[in-house]
């Protein structure tokens, strides 16, 4: 599943933390919430970066997607 499809699913809470946390490493906590709405991740999903000792990173295409979407949210277009 792609981010752009789970990400609707995630409460507002979840979104403004990786808004906020925008390419840190991904709490255990933050990770479960997505894997409940998107399913366990699989090594070439699109938005699976590193899984490294200091914790799971989302990949450069899911932060990319997150910054722009952050960014979009904030314009206001008339």
């Amino acid at each position: 599943m792609r981010i752009e499809d789970w990400w609707p699913s995630l409460d507002s809470s979840t979104q403004q933390w990786l808004i906020d946390n925008n390419g840190d490493v991904v709490p255990p906590s933050i990770l479960n919430q997505i894997t409940a709405v998107a399913g366990e991740p699989a090594a070439d999903t699109s938005w699976v970066g590193d899984n490294l000792p200091e914790g799971f990173f989302l990949s450069d295409e899911a932060i990319d997607w997150i910054e722009k979407t952050a960014n979009d949210e904030g314009s206001v277009d008339e």
